[in-house]
């Protein structure tokens, strides 16, 4: 996904449905619901996602865009795994499980993917 994709809950669940385990997300966020949103897309999707965010300023005339920093690893379960500042770069590493992301039960009865009805929308 790129940037504003997150916004849009089919894009998530476009690459789930296509098997995406993890979901590389580079942006240039100036809204504040990104990392908070992303944990809901994870969660809805059972997929991990990086977002990986600028910070700072960009000046372009008399107007400015603040990026909001905050990149972050989220897991298939919504949590987040690490979130960075808002105020400079950082760089993280952590591992993770990426099959994880293939298992979309959340009981024994219900399956995020399967028990879908696309036959209801177009």
């Amino acid at each position: 996904m790129i940037c504003f994709d997150w916004y849009f809950p089919e894009s998530a669940r476009a690459l789930a449905v296509k098997g995406a385990q993890v979901i590389a997300h580079p942006a240039n966020l100036v809204l504040p619901n990104c990392p908070d949103g992303m944990r809901t897309r994870c969660l809805e999707n059972r997929v991990f996602a990086v977002t990986a965010n600028r910070v700072g300023t960009e000046r372009r005339g008399k107007d400015a865009l603040t990026f909001i920093g905050q990149s972050q690893l989220t897991s298939t379960l919504g949590e987040i795994i690490h979130r960075s500042s808002a105020s400079g770069p950082e760089v993280a590493v952590k591992e993770i499980e990426p099959g994880e992301a293939d298992d979309k039960r959340l009981n024994e009865r219900n399956d995020l993917l399967n028990d879908r009805r696309p036959e209801w929308y177009p």
